[in-house]
């Protein structure tokens, strides 16, 4: 069954169901300003309101469109009515589309289904690139440079995440959540032991050691 990711800022998204539709299941995730927290497998669909709380809802989606992990989303913005400049502004933002609002999940499904899902094929792509680092997720292969990075399948989701969240301090709690793990009972502590084998695969590889350690933090990921 294939994954449709949908990220709202709409304030009760976290309580919205996940729903089930031919072979594809929806899960919604509300979205903060600093982005998708966990590993996101599959297509991505992002409903961003036109005011927030904390931000223009024009800011965030210009970060969303400029993110590694939602840049070749499909981004609809929600507006508050149906002015013709907004929706110019919209879509010089980086929008793909636009929406009156206010809009529930029901309509959120209606408007995808409607616009036809299975096109989101072509927002996956299987290498990402991250500076030096490079990741191909059909082929379970890392590159740092043109060196192959040794890791196993589980080592490259954490540095998939590390990567996605680059230069960003990342606490271990973070790291365990990001990882789709929050249900597992897994000590922070081995996060430690986690990325210490990362460090020394990367740094075999010729990466050198792209870890900083925050004291009573977490880990930054430099590239």
């Amino acid at each position: 069954m294939s994954k449709i990711n949908i990220l709202l800022t709409h304030r009760d998204a976290d309580e919205f169901e996940t729903f089930s539709h031919g072979e594809s299941e929806f899960v919604f995730t509300k979205i903060r300003s600093h982005g998708p927290s966990q590993i996101l497998d599959g297509s991505i669909w992002i409903f961003i309101d036109w005011v927030l709380d904390d931000m223009a809802g024009l800011e965030l989606c210009r970060r969303m469109r400029a993110g590694t992990k939602t840049a070749s989303a499909h981004i609809t913005m929600i507006l508050e009515d149906g002015n013709i400049a907004n929706r110019k502004r919209a879509l010089d933002a980086g929008a793909d589309d636009y929406v009156v609002g206010p809009i529930d999940r029901r309509g959120v499904l209606d408007r995808i289904l409607a616009l036809n899902p299975s096109m989101t094929t072509q927002y996956v792509s299987d290498n990402l690139e991250f500076g030096p680092l490079r990741i191909n997720l059909s082929s379970y292969r890392t590159f740092w440079g043109d060196n192959p990075i040794d890791v196993t399948p589980d080592q490259i989701r954490l540095l998939r995440f590390l990567a996605e969240n680059a230069n960003r301090t990342l606490t271990r709690e973070e790291i365990i959540i990001g990882l789709g793990k929050s249900e597992e009972q897994i000590d922070e502590r081995t996060v430690d032991v986690w990325v210490k084998r990362l460090r020394k695969a990367i740094s075999s590889a010729g990466g050198g050691n792209p870890f900083r350690t925050v004291r009573s933090k977490g880990y930054v990921f430099e590239i």
